[in-house]
């Protein structure tokens, strides 16, 4: 007495399918309500369900024998509740051409990083050391620690996996910074989540789709050639060689720091910034005019450090000597750009020069300077009118 075969018809042959729903008769002294079992299989394991009547087991068995037939087996065996979430899920993702198998491998993903990743505050620390064992200048790991620690003082406790673009735009935003400190700040934290991908604890970058604020830019703030000379002017011997050569040679701030006299080529006529003290990694040479070289040979060293000790102040007392009540943003190195492109008319050698690329040499400085301007500033020298004399440094 139970319903195990279904009978289907193929031509003129009957085909006796065997059918996943079977009723049974039942027996429990302890629970003697229920007579009749329906045996069967529910997401690949046994199950069963009990009756009081026959008739209420033949009703549940033969239905479900039927959806069977229509269906097949896998159509019963899988969970209504669980057919009804994956087409609505399924209506979901299709308008953005993405499957249910898309959905679960992305979020497997982002649940698998999220257990092996780390605290943001850990991960500042991991790429730190990172980047000083790749090499990383102390001027650059400085800037990288102060920028990723700001950054830590408020996402330090949090999952990295977890950060969300939302998050760090509403952080980047109440900086209240320049536009352009904003974004160096928000490459700075470009670059802490793609380490985050590469060593796998976050499944994408969400710094990435941040949005980038507006700069813009007027033209770079250069010295007039009356200022130039008021500065050599008011700078001590012991500063002087600082300034003339940001001057005329056009070194970045950091490379001056890091100049040594062992680097200036006075008789060859050119200055060297080495690979490892250059801010791209690239050695350069640049030549020495003839006014550079007047300015420092009589304070030239054979070797030693270039910048003075307590550079800052006495660049500040010099700045003050001269006048300047608001000074420029990088106004020597501008100005070295701006007077050497209108004197020798060539972006690709003045890029060369500075280490910069032709286009934003050509970009930035072209047309800045008059050419008459441009001729007196390259004859600015310790003889030329307002000048003042020079007295030699101790060796």
């Amino acid at each position: 007495m139970f319903f195990g075969n279904a009978v289907a018809t193929v031509g003129n042959q009957t085909a006796t399918m065997k059918t996943p729903f079977r009723l049974r008769p039942y027996r429990d002294s302890n629970r003697p309500a229920l007579r009749f079992v329906v045996n069967y299989q529910e997401n690949g394991k046994r199950a069963r369900k009990f009756f009081e009547t026959k008739r209420d087991a033949e009703t549940f068995t033969q239905a479900r024998n039927v959806e069977f037939q229509n269906q097949g087996r896998e159509g019963t065996e899988f969970p209504s509740w669980l057919r009804i979430m994956a087409g609505e899920c399924n209506e979901r993702l299709h308008p953005h051409g993405k499957t249910i198998k898309d959905a679960t491998d992305h979020f497997v993903a982002f649940l698998e990083a999220s257990a092996k990743s780390c605290k943001v505050s850990d991960l500042v620390v991991e790429l730190l050391n990172a980047k000083l064992a790749d090499g990383a200048s102390k001027d650059h790991l400085a800037d990288l620690k102060a920028r990723l620690n700001r950054f830590a003082q408020t996402f330090g406790e949090q999952n990295a996996a977890t950060v969300t673009t939302a998050q760090i735009d509403d952080w980047l935003r109440a900086l209240n910074l320049s536009p352009q400190s904003r974004n160096n700040y928000r490459t700075v934290i470009n670059n802490l989540c793609n380490f985050a991908v590469s060593r796998g604890y976050a499944t994408a970058n969400p710094a990435a789709r941040t949005s980038k604020a507006k700069v813009v830019r007027g033209a770079p703030e250069i010295l007039t050639c009356t200022q130039t000379v008021a500065l050599l002017n008011a700078c001590e011997s012991d500063t002087l060689p600082f300034v003339a050569i940001s001057l005329f040679a056009g070194l970045r701030a950091a490379e001056m720091e890091r100049l040594d006299w062992a680097e200036v080529d006075l008789a060859g006529g050119h200055i060297e910034v080495k690979s490892a003290k250059s801010k791209t990694g690239s050695r350069r040479l640049i030549p020495i005019s003839e006014n550079l070289a007047a300015w420092i040979r009589p304070l030239a060293c054979r070797a030693g450090a270039v910048a003075p000790l307590a550079l800052r102040d006495r660049l500040d007392a010099a700045k003050e000597r001269a006048g300047f009540t608001k000074w420029p943003a990088n106004a020597m190195r501008h100005s070295y750009a701006s007077y050497r492109l209108a004197d020798c008319h060539d972006a690709a050698r003045v890029s060369l020069e500075m280490g910069n690329s032709p286009q934003m040499i050509f970009q930035h400085y072209r047309e800045l300077v008059r050419p008459a301007d441009a001729k007196r500033y390259w004859q600015i020298n310790p003889s030329a009118e307002g000048a003042k004399k020079i007295v030699r440094m101790a060796s």
